[in-house]
């Protein structure tokens, strides 16, 4: 009988077993260069089991002879403790995951793009309508039509840094004192032109994020990749890996103020 995430009002798993030989952390890791807690690990072994063996989505990891594209994915793995003192941990993915937002078991997203009818599709939409109206008056080479695109050009990239920033404002950050940060917030004053494409979107800052909207106290963490690699990149598959500077590390300055921390391995 699968034991992950059995519970239908949160997305909290406690541990089944009997944690009698286990000692809780002291302080909470230091996400950007950690030795994993071993209850830590024992959660991420429970993830991991249920990513070899659910059935609920389809995602293809490369891990079988599956035709398709091949999209490896970071996870992460929150030790939390509860209101009612009971220690379990949360899970989350980084981006989409099965091509969803949602999956059973797994933390939501900061913020959902894919809602039916939200301003994000709508406006994928217009930008896909400029694009054409470009496309086909690119084909005539008339110094009228040559006008129209540069107007046409104008008015999306307009529209699309419109759409970004609305996009980065729906990007609300959590503490552990309930302070609310937005994205262009903490990234201007980590002194960010612009946050990159993506922040937010890790499965660092969504445990963070469910934790402190449900009054859970925050342990330990850690992050691991399942999957092939991209090209681009060198990850292996079951292996941990700290949370990305990047993108996470202005994010978690926020989310983690007022926490003890770990200090950073020698």
């Amino acid at each position: 009988m699968r034991q992950f995430a059995p519970r239908k009002d949160l997305v909290f798993s406690p541990f089944t077993e009997s944690l009698a030989n286990y000692s809780l952390p002291e302080k909470f890791t230091f996400p950007f260069e950690y030795e994993p807690h071993p209850l830590v690990i024992l959660a991420v072994k429970k993830l991991q089991q249920h990513l070899t063996s659910q059935q609920e989505w389809n995602h293809n990891f490369g891990l079988s002879e599956e035709e398709g594209v091949i999209i490896g994915k970071m996870f992460g793995v929150l030790l939390v403790r509860t209101e009612d003192n009971e220690i379990g941990y949360l899970a989350a993915f980084s981006g989409k995951l099965a091509g969803g937002n949602h999956h059973p078991g797994f933390v939501p997203p900061i913020f959902d793009g894919m809602e039916n009818g939200g301003f994000l599709n709508a406006g994928m939409v217009e930008l896909s309508r400029i694009n054409h109206e470009i496309s086909i008056l690119e084909k005539e080479k008339t110094d009228t039509y040559q006008k129209q695109v540069q107007i046409l050009k104008t008015q999306r990239k307009n529209h699309s840094v419109s759409l970004q920033n609305k996009i980065f404002d729906q990007y609300n950050f959590l503490n552990q004192n309930g302070e609310e940060k937005s994205l262009r917030m903490i990234f201007e004053q980590a002194s960010y032109k612009n946050p990159p494409a993506g922040a937010g979107e890790c499965a660092a800052p969504k445990l963070l994020q469910y934790a402190f909207q449900h009054h859970m106290e925050p342990l330990a963490m850690a992050e691991f990749w399942w999957g092939l690699s991209p090209k681009s990149e060198n990850w292996k598959h079951g292996h941990f890996y700290p949370s990305c500077q990047e993108k996470c590390a202005p994010i978690l300055a926020h989310m983690l103020a007022g926490i003890e921390m770990d200090t950073k391995p020698e």
